[in-house]
């Protein structure tokens, strides 16, 4: 039986979620890639029990993770059954709709009919009765954001989720989104944009939007898809991501420019004591700007690495001078 570390609380920082009284982990564990069902189900487990020893609460997954789409929750839900369910206080878990789940024309997008369905769904796949934050995954164009953001409150309501968010929104569709669920009386907790050192489009309006509208940011994809760690300094190996059939990283982004930067990087990484991938999330959430880093992981030693970045001294007015001049090039 699986019996938590009595340690878990005593060195994870807690940040808290916009203006709400919800504190969120500063390192989040998501289960986008690694945790489906064409995974190993084991390595998935080992990783979310050990997440969860260091002091990882929150675990973020949608209705389409897998693959094949709804595995990564079916698996999650395992995981809790076997292992966590004892600690169910304890967690935050969260899930999304918004991207294709299945045919017809109420199998994505923004309408009421979907996102209720989709949650339905989800609640029995990981066989739990609410989750704890609930995100529309990408903006509608054809559905009004005033039916999408009814049905968020609706499912507060009914007691299918705590909180709700909003993921991919861009800054003012943010900021309206954000009005219309303080006029139903269900406040937007958080926003879950991609962020990292080479993808800075939230730094360009949106993080001034969140901070006047008191919400929370986890970013996703702070590694950049493994692009900002040690992975391809000396180039792709044949294990990797990038030259595998994952169609969320090519060898193409992975340029002699890019590289070059990244090796740079490194260098400031070891001269603080760190791996590139603990400088890129110590960047992420400098400042205090962003809630929580949310991470992935297809090994336990990676988690780890991730957690200890939160030991490292903040960044430097110098060190940050020193990363902007090498991202410009």
């Amino acid at each position: 039986m699986y019996d938590a570390s009595s340690t878990r609380y005593d060195n994870m920082t807690y940040n808290r979620t916009g203006s709400s009284g919800l504190l969120l982990p500063a390192i989040s564990l998501g289960l986008w890639h690694n945790f489906g069902g064409n995974d190993v189900f084991e390595n998935g487990r080992s990783m979310v029990r050990r997440a969860f020893d260091l002091g990882i609460t929150h675990f973020d997954l949608a209705n389409n993770y897998g693959p094949p789409a709804g595995s990564a929750e079916e698996n999650f839900g395992q995981i809790l059954k076997k292992d966590l369910s004892p600690y169910r206080d304890e967690l935050i878990i969260s899930s999304k709709a918004g991207y294709y789940m299945w045919p017809g024309p109420y199998g994505e997008w923004g309408s009421k009919k979907y996102l209720v369905s989709s949650l339905d769904q989800s609640l029995k796949r990981l066989g739990l009765d609410y989750v704890d934050i609930f995100y529309h995954h990408r903006p509608d164009p054809n559905t009004p954001l005033e039916e999408t953001m009814a049905a968020l409150d609706l499912l507060v309501r009914q007691g299918k989720a705590l909180y709700v968010g909003i993921s991919n929104y861009k800054a003012e569709e943010a900021r309206e989104a954000a009005q219309i669920l303080r006029r139903l009386g269900t406040p937007c907790l958080i926003h879950q944009p991609n962020y990292s050192m080479m993808s800075r489009w939230i730094e360009d309006g949106l993080q001034d939007v969140l901070a006047e509208e008191g919400i929370g940011t986890i970013a996703f994809s702070p590694l950049q898809k493994g692009i900002l760690t040690d992975r391809y300094l000396n180039g792709i190996t044949a294990d990797s991501r990038a030259a595998g059939p994952s169609v969320f990283l090519s060898e193409k982004e992975i340029t002699e420019e890019v590289i070059a930067k990244v090796s740079k990087l490194n260098e400031l990484a070891a001269a603080r004591g760190q791996k590139m991938s603990q400088l890129a999330l110590s960047w992420v959430l400098r400042g205090g700007k962003v809630t929580s880093a949310l991470i992935g992981a297809s090994k336990v030693s990676q988690i780890e690495d991730a957690v200890a970045s939160l030991n490292a001294p903040e960044l430097s007015a110098e060190e940050l001078e020193q990363i902007e001049n090498i991202l410009r090039g």
